[in-house]
């Protein structure tokens, strides 16, 4: 049985996650501000909640050190929470940017490090970090968090060198457009059609489809410092 922590556990990306590992494994899920949703996922999936804002290394030090207190290591870590906004680089205030690369990005810094030295200690770990499309191919009014996810991507590559030697996978996926509120909160109807009509297979993806490839990426311990696009052959 290992022990799966999940950022953003409370989303629609982080919940499908939790609950493809929650029937055989132990699993953590962080969220920040969502309790009482972060509360009724751990009743359904019997899984821990913990209470962590990625962009706080004092609030990350803390959830890790309540994780690794009552499991003793970590196995699997999701960098997975994230935000989005669409907006003009014009109108992007330097508030905006900051908060999103505090979350996208320095999120998985705060929390790869923060639980790095359980999986180096023991030689063995898998970590996965969710970037998305356009981290790869940018998006037009989102250059914010185009740029956020690009550096998830080029974090991925150069840990996975790094921690290759002490037995540790680090792998990252791109998802396309998915069936998410997040997505339907930023986009309308309209968009999400004309986006299903650039997508080769000419729909939206599923959650449960991006939680089923972070498992083949743990599971294949010949794969690392790649970057799986989950993404219905939009590129």
């Amino acid at each position: 049985m290992s022990v799966v922590v999940v950022t953003g556990g409370t989303g629609a990306i982080g919940y499908a996650i939790a609950k493809e590992y929650a029937a055989t494994d132990d699993v953590i899920i962080t969220y920040n501000s969502r309790e009482d949703d972060a509360l009724r996922i751990s009743s359904e999936l019997h899984c821990k909640a913990v209470q962590a804002d990625v962009s706080d290394r004092k609030s990350v030090d803390r959830a890790a050190a309540e994780i690794l207190r009552e499991y003793g290591h970590v196995d699997v870590l999701v960098n997975n929470a994230g935000i989005s906004q669409i907006k003009l680089f014009t109108d992007t205030t330097c508030d905006d940017w900051q908060r999103m690369i505090g979350i996208n990005l320095t999120g998985c810094f705060n929390m790869t490090q923060a639980v790095a030295s359980s999986m180096i200690s023991r030689k063995s770990g898998a970590i996965v970090n969710i970037s998305s499309v356009w981290g790869v191919h940018g998006a037009s009014c989102e250059v914010a968090y185009s740029a956020s996810k690009a550096g998830v991507i080029g974090f991925t590559k150069a840990l996975a060198k790094e921690l290759g030697a002490s037995g540790i996978t680090v792998n990252c996926i791109a998802p396309g457009v998915i069936d998410s509120p997040m997505n339907s909160a930023h986009l309308s109807q309209e968009d999400l059609a004309e986006l299903c009509e650039q997508t080769p297979l000419m729909r939206l993806g599923r959650a449960e489809e991006v939680a089923k490839a972070v498992r083949a990426l743990v599971e294949n311990r010949f794969i690392t410092g790649q970057v799986l696009g989950v993404d219905g052959g939009f590129y």
